[in-house]
């Protein structure tokens, strides 16, 4: 829970106006959202991470694949309890509070180290710094950054977010990426831990990856996943090649699409 509390002095509500930014980090899974959140969340001041995996039914309540006969974790309807993510953007948006009784399993599922250049990282700090001191006597920017592999399939989602990223990866990457992982803690009825989830033999192929090429075919043109450009569907979305950069490139991306966003607001 640590990570999904504001500081404190991003909650007192009523001293200044607030200006909550919400930042959608999208893209498949093992494509490096979380990662690239993370970076941000350490630039950003008064931010915090909202994963949208947190929103998940309990593992009691996933479908079962009516072929495959396993659970599926991945097919959009069922994979999210989407009433409630917007609910929960909705409250964020309007209080620039996390709600107390919000519970996040991502500290429990095994992270790995992308390191960023210290300097890059320090003269993103002293930007948005620069930003917040420039507002302080009437405005409050606080920042959420919401990282998701199932970000762009819900039109109230998509509403929500004031930035719209999207890492793209190509098939085996992902694969591999996958394959590597130990599983995932996912949220059960019994247990505010949560429980470890495993993929099965053949889940990536027969689960994992149709359902993430069905839940974005319309986001770009021609449903061309791979390389097409942004259709209608999701306006504004930048596109990052990740395997054409250095995530230390896609903090600055990201560090100057934000400052722009927030000088033009």
């Amino acid at each position: 829970m640590g990570e999904q509390n504001l500081p404190q002095d991003a909650q007192e509500v009523g001293k200044t106006r607030k200006r909550v930014f919400l930042v959608g980090i999208g893209g498949a899974t093992c494509s490096g959202k979380t990662t690239l959140a993370k970076h941000l969340r350490d630039i950003l001041p008064d931010s915090v991470i909202i994963h949208q995996d947190d929103f998940a039914p309990p593992q009691e309540l996933v479908p079962v694949h009516p072929i495959h006969q396993v659970q599926d974790w991945d097919a959009a309807p069922g994979a999210i309890s989407w009433d409630r993510l917007v609910a929960f953007l909705k409250h964020v948006k309007k209080t620039g509070k996390i709600p107390p009784d919000h519970r996040s399993h991502d500290h429990l599922n095994e992270q790995k180290l992308v390191k960023v250049d210290d300097t890059v990282k320090k003269r993103w700090r002293e930007v948005f710094e620069k930003i917040k001191k420039e507002r302080a006597e009437g405005e409050e920017i606080v920042w959420g950054l919401v990282d998701g592999f199932l970000l762009y399939w819900h039109p109230e989602v998509i509403e929500q977010l004031d930035t719209r990223v999207f890492l793209r990866v190509p098939h085996d990457v992902l694969k591999k990426r996958r394959h590597e992982r130990h599983g995932y803690h996912t949220a059960v009825q019994s247990d505010p831990e949560g429980t470890l989830w495993r993929d099965p033999p053949g889940y990536w192929e027969q689960i994992v990856y149709p359902a993430y090429v069905d839940a974005h075919r319309d986001v770009f043109e021609n449903g061309d996943i791979d390389h097409g450009l942004p259709g209608d569907k999701v306006k504004g979305l930048v596109v990052l090649e990740s395997l054409k950069m250095e995530m230390g490139e896609a903090v600055e991306k990201c560090c100057r699409l934000l400052e722009s966003q927030v000088r033009l607001d």
